[in-house]
Formats: C-alpha cells, sequence, structure tokens
C-alpha cells in the first residue's frame, strides 16, 4: 500500500505543501500560496483533498483560505478587517499603487486580532481566535459564527493572556465532544456541541512545589497551556503547558503530570503516535535564555510507556541547533509505519518515517514555520 502524504506547512509567508513519493522518501515542494500572507495553521481533508488555511493578522486582516484542488487555486473568507483595508478606504494614492479598493467590512471586523489554529469536528469546521474566541463554519468555511457558549462562559472576566497573548490555539473532538485549549485560562471541554462548556484543569497528582508567586502548592495543572493531543482511540488526551507534560485517561477531568526524565519541563508541541496511544513526542526547550533545545542538542523525546519514562530521539537531527518549534509545528501522519514531523522557526522541516528513530530534513530555508499538519492520501 502507498504511503503518499502531503506536509501542510504554515509559514510566516504563506502556505507551502511538501509532497511525497509512495515510500515517503522523495519530497517536492509547492508554494508559497495565500498571496504570502502569515499562516499560522492548515488543515486538510484527505477524502476530498481540500486545505484550510489560518491566515492573516492585524495588517492583512484575518481570513480562512481554502483550496479545493490540491492548491491550485485558494479563495479566503474574511472573518476580520486589517489595517490594510482601513488605509486602502481612506487613501486613494495606495488604492491606486495596489490596483485596488477594500474588502468588505467582515463579519467580525474590530473583533479578531489573529485567528491561531483551524479544527474539523464531523462536519464542522472550527477556527480559533486570539483574542481568545472559537468560531464554527457548517459550510465548509465559506461563513463562521461565534460560538457563544465558550464566550460567555462564567470564567471568561478572569481570563488571562499568556506571553503570545489570550490565544484558543487547540481545537479537538468527536461527535458531540469538544476540547479546546486557551493560554493562559486552561482546558474547557463541551459534550453538548459547543452549547455548555466546563473547565477541566484539575491535577490529580497535585504538586508538592510551591508556587513561587502566590507561595501555595498547585491544585491545578497550571493555566498556561501550550498544546493538546487526542489519541486515535479517545482513551487518552495529553498537554504540553508551560509547567510540564500532563495525561488524562478521564478525558481532561483529571491530569497526571509525566513530566519526569525529561531535560525541562518546558515546550511548544505535543503529538501521539497514530495507532499507538501510549507513545507520545514532546520536544524540549529551555525556557529562559533563549528558547532552544537544551544543550543545542535537537532532540525528539518519545515515551512509550504514556510519559512513564521517556528517551531522547536524535539521529539525523543537528547539533548546535538554536531553532524553536511552535506548538503546533509538529504532527504524525496515519501510515502503517508512522511518521512525524516538525518544523522550525529557522525555516527548516524534518521528518522521520519510522516513529521518530531516524530524521531527514525534507525542506530547509523557509519563512519561519508556524504549523504542521499532514494530509494521508492513500
Amino acid at each position: 500500500m502507498g504511503e503518499k502524504v502531503t506536509v501542510l506547512v504554515g509559514t510566516g509567508k504563506g502556505v507551502f505543501l511538501l509532497e511525497s513519493d509512495a515510500d515517503r522518501q522523495t519530497w517536492t515542494q509547492r508554494g508559497p500560496f495565500c498571496d504570502g500572507w502569515p499562516a499560522s495553521h492548515v488543515l486538510g481533508d484527505p477524502d476530498t483533498g481540500t486545505i484550510w488555511a489560518a491566515c492573516g493578522g492585524e495588517w492583512q486582516g484575518n481570513a480562512v483560505w481554502r483550496s479545493d484542488d490540491g492548491g491550485e487555486t485558494w479563495t479566503k473568507a474574511l472573518l476580520a478587517n486589517g489595517h490594510m483595508d482601513h488605509m486602502l478606504a481612506s487613501d486613494e494614492t495606495f488604492r491606486k499603487m495596489l490596483g485596488r479598493g477594500p474588502d468588505p467590512d467582515a463579519p467580525f471586523k474590530g473583533q479578531i486580532q489573529a485567528i491561531w489554529a483551524l479544527g474539523r469536528v464531523g462536519d464542522t469546521l472550527y477556527a480559533g481566535a486570539k483574542p481568545a474566541a472559537l468560531f464554527a463554519s457548517r459550510d465548509r468555511g465559506d461563513t463562521w459564527h461565534r460560538v457563544e457558549g465558550l464566550s460567555t462562559h462564567p470564567s471568561a472576566a478572569s481570563w488571562q493572556p499568556g506571553g503570545a497573548g489570550l490565544v484558543l490555539h487547540t481545537i479537538l473532538g468527536e461527535g458531540d465532544k469538544l476540547w479546546v485549549a486557551i493560554s493562559a485560562a486552561g482546558v474547557f471541554a463541551s459534550e453538548d456541541g459547543g452549547e455548555t462548556w466546563e473547565q477541566r484543569n484539575r491535577r490529580s497528582n497535585q504538586s508538592a512545589t510551591p508556587d513561587p508567586i502566590t507561595g501555595e502548592c498547585g491544585y491545578d495543572v497550571g493555566l498556561c497551556v501550550h498544546n493538546m493531543v487526542r489519541a486515535a482511540d479517545g482513551s487518552v488526551l495529553y498537554m504540553q503547558n508551560h509547567q510540564g507534560v500532563f495525561r488524562s485517561r478521564d478525558e481532561g477531568r483529571n491530569w497526571d503530570e509525566v513530566t519526569e526524565g525529561l531535560p525541562t519541563n518546558f515546550g511548544f508541541p505535543i503529538a501521539v503516535h497514530p495507532q499507538d496511544p501510549d507513545t507520545v513526542y514532546v520536544i524540549p526547550l529551555m525556557e529562559w535564555g533563549g528558547r532552544y533545545p537544551p544543550g543545542a542538542r535537537a532532540a525528539v523525546w518519545r515515551s512509550r510507556q504514556a510519559g512513564e519514562g521517556w528517551e531522547p530521539q536524535r539521529q539525523g537531527l543537528p547539533d548546535n541547533a538554536y531553532f524553536t518549534v511552535l506548538r503546533q509545528a509538529m504532527a504524525t501522519d496515519r501510515a502503517d509505519r508512522a511518521g512525524l514531523y516538525f518544523g522550525t522557526n529557522s525555516g527548516s522541516v524534518f521528518a522521520s518515517t519510522d516513529a521518530g528513530e531516524t530524521w531527514t530534513e525534507i525542506a530547509r530555508h523557509l519563512p519561519n514555520v508556524l504549523g504542521v499538519e499532514v494530509m494521508h492520501q492513500v
């Protein structure tokens, strides 16, 4: 059986597609797409070949772009206008220079600073935004509405921003069940398709380390969640946050810390093996003095016991590595021999087709990589 995959790479200068041969050994590169808009996250549907990209910022505005032909052509659904539209509306010289006028007022004008992440649950496409909000589309991204049940949660007034701002960056789900992660408000879950939500941040193996600010021991996992993944069989959730790595076997109601054995408790991405829910991957980084791999030795750390013990996977990865791997920049494919992929803020993409044992650089000199996903085509 062929194992062809397309690695969907969101960068600071548009979307790139890395396409493999049937053995995932030879790669071709296409892009940039989406007019070079910054692309924080890219998502694909392997059944139809449709690709969506969360793009933009305060200058361009914020949109979800879609391609129905493998990236050849793209259309955009604008959710919020940017400063460029204001300039186009007010400056005739600028209009003449670009040869166009401003986009029409978008439905959430002035309400979105960035679209950070995409998620697909059944036939619904979701987008996570900054400031933290969840948006949903039931027509493949043409039109959008805000998921008000989350925005009006009783805790919303107390949500605090993380280092990148108040960001909803992780969207997981199956059926009527949804999980999102907000930095720095923690994990929220819904069991009725987003109508109502509850916080799920309880730490089961309670911290004995006093908080440096309050002096109290921790009763929750820490609300600065960096990323969260769900095993394919739904049996376990894993989380990397600012304080460490955590595991939940009851859909996020209780979290066990599984950081022990890692060189640092800090990192951004986390991934789970597509067939084995007990195999999980993280990329630890130095928290202070520059966010790069400890000792400047690039490594993906793997646990085959659901976080109970870790080992570094370095073969093929560089030393003298001072890059950062961001929260959405690691993903797995669904191949029988599992593949794992990550991108760096220095513009490289690395791939492993043997579940992390060995690594190959499949792209270099891209713009800073913001997000990596995989579309597996059999």
